[in-house]
């Protein structure tokens, strides 16, 4: 799992999916993570600041909570999304403090991607 000593923050996230090498490269193509591989069954994943995790342990369970991203530069962020395979399903919109759009990746899971404001 991830460092030891962030009590209270989030410390891993784990996806269920249909094939590894297929997710590993989606999620390179769009944000540069990078792995370490434990197996056939198990990939963890790092952006760098959070690590968690890709499994085939178990079935795929699209939903669960929001992941939210952070990019500096939101629409480079989609056009790679959309890229690598993203489906788009709530445009970039505003909120108070940003901007973000939602998206689903390969396997069904939705997550979010967010800008501050300028």
């Amino acid at each position: 799992m991830g460092a030891q000593g962030h009590n209270n923050q989030i410390d891993n996230i784990e996806f269920n999916v249909h094939d590894i090498e297929r997710s590993k490269a989606f999620y390179a193509a769009a944000f540069g993570w990078t792995y370490t591989d434990f197996g056939p069954t198990y990939t963890e994943f790092t952006d760098g600041r959070l690590k968690g995790g890709f499994t085939t342990g178990e079935a795929v369970r699209p939903g669960g909570p929001l992941v939210i991203l952070y990019a500096d530069d939101l629409t480079a962020t989609q056009k790679r999304l959309e890229a690598a395979g993203a489906t788009i399903i709530h445009p970039i919109f505003a909120f108070p403090g940003g901007r973000r759009f939602h998206f689903t990746d390969l396997d069904g899971y939705e997550l979010a991607v967010w800008s501050a404001d300028s």
